[in-house]
């Protein structure tokens, strides 16, 4: 018998703003949203003479590329032209074309997200395409594999510019600064809690991406029962989504509507098969915390895959034909679902004791999503031992066992959101 133990104080779930990454009142997200059109109106708005290279790139695609042109087209076409979909606070029409979207995208990436009017929007990107990801055609380009290889040319560069020192300028104490007052609420005993340095410039990181990844301080993150090999611990610092028992072989089954495929999330690997029937442990972290991966076993890291993915796409169910309307900050209610398609990587760790063969699955959601894996197969692990980490992006992550493995579950908090 094996138990799961969380050291996260679960807070109050939310269903359309889990994990801080948007904020929860979204007259928030549609005035930043109004200033970015404003800052790239100035700029001479999609007429711009000038846009980055891997931007016109990407437009050049889309132009060249009629099944994408259309696509394209219709994904703002397909937003209803009602409210709250049609127009910001000001009256002006929210992202209508493509060319604002690119616009606003060439903009995006000088840019390093910070806490302006005291929220977060930590999505930017994911701001961008928010209704459009909610309709039929904004799905099918989004699961295009074409298009997602012109969405990583783009995040490669930015991930390039946020792994620079350019990219510490909001690392300051100022009002919209990651150490300001509004920063320090959602991130209380920084100093405390995270290995930095307040005394040095930018409290000692580098870039955003050495912030963003940043380490706890030694004795913060402590190992529970390290020898007990019964027990799994928790792998991340997180709040549960949901647990699943008896996966299926080869058919989807649905949690509340939200279709898991074991095949799928496994990229259709050769040891899938030795997880039919078992469990799947998903839950999701949030955007001021912690983002490293650790060991929930003593074992041996028996194989690493990295699966490149999605980006944007999100269940159709959660898109302008659910009743409920779409999810004004997908992809949180699809991610069930993104764990078939999203960039991803999977680490097979042989357990010791009666756990035996398990996957951790992280799974990287919008933005730059990269899954970094510090791991090698057949390294020895134990328990709390760094696996590997997210780098900017929203983020979930799974744990699947066998059906030999009777889990369990000792959560301490709110029960799962599914």
């Amino acid at each position: 018998m094996a138990f799961l133990h969380n050291y996260v104080v679960w807070a109050k779930i939310v269903n359309h703003r889990v994990g801080g990454w948007l904020p929860l009142d979204h007259r928030v997200l549609e005035a930043w949203l109004s200033k970015k059109i404003a800052q790239v109106e100035q700029r001479g708005g999609h007429k711009k003479a000038y846009l980055h290279p891997v931007i016109q790139e990407f437009q050049d695609f889309i132009e060249n590329t009629p099944d994408i042109h259309l696509g394209f087209q219709q994904m703002f076409f397909q937003v209803p032209n009602k409210p709250p979909y049609n127009k910001d606070p000001t009256g002006k029409p929210q992202v209508r074309d493509y060319k604002v979207m690119l616009s606003l995208f060439d903009l995006i990436l000088s840019e390093t997200p910070c806490f302006e009017n005291n929220d977060l929007v930590g999505f930017p990107i994911n701001a961008i395409l928010d209704w459009p990801m909610g309709t039929p055609a904004g799905f099918s380009m989004f699961t295009n594999s074409r298009v997602n290889a012109q969405f990583k040319k783009m995040f490669d560069v930015w991930a390039t510019f946020l792994s620079s020192p350019a990219s510490c300028y909001v690392l300051t104490t100022k009002d919209d600064g990651w150490f300001g007052p509004s920063a320090s609420k959602a991130m209380p005993d920084f100093v405390q809690t995270f290995v930095c340095n307040p005394e040095m410039p930018y409290y000692g990181f580098t870039s955003w991406d050495d912030f963003f990844t940043r380490r706890f301080n030694s004795g913060v993150r402590p190992v529970e029962f390290p020898n007990n090999n019964e027990i799994i611990n928790s792998a991340c610092e997180s709040t549960v989504y949901c647990i699943a028992h008896n996966i299926s072989a080869t058919d989807s089954f649905l949690l509340k509507g939200k279709p898991y495929s074991l095949p799928s999330m496994m990229n259709n690997d050769s040891l899938v098969l030795q997880f039919i029937g078992g469990t799947i442990y998903q839950a999701f972290l949030s955007a001021t915390k912690y983002h490293r991966w650790h060991s929930p076993v003593n074992g041996v890291v028996s194989k690493i895959v990295t699966v490149p993915g999605t980006y944007y796409a999100e269940s159709p169910a959660m898109g302008f034909a659910d009743p409920e309307g779409p999810d004004a900050s997908a992809p949180n209610r699809s991610q069930s679902f993104i764990t078939n398609i999203a960039t991803r990587t999977m680490i097979f760790i042989e357990a010791d004791g009666p756990i035996g063969l398990m996957c951790f699955l992280a799974v990287g959601m919008a933005e730059v999503s990269t899954c970094e894996a510090t791991v090698v197969e057949g390294a020895s692990v134990k328990k709390g031992d760094e696996l590997g980490m997210f780098h900017f992006g929203g983020s979930t992550h799974c744990l699947i066992f066998r059906k030999e493995t009777k889990i369990t579950f000792a959560i301490r908090g709110s029960p799962p959101m599914y």
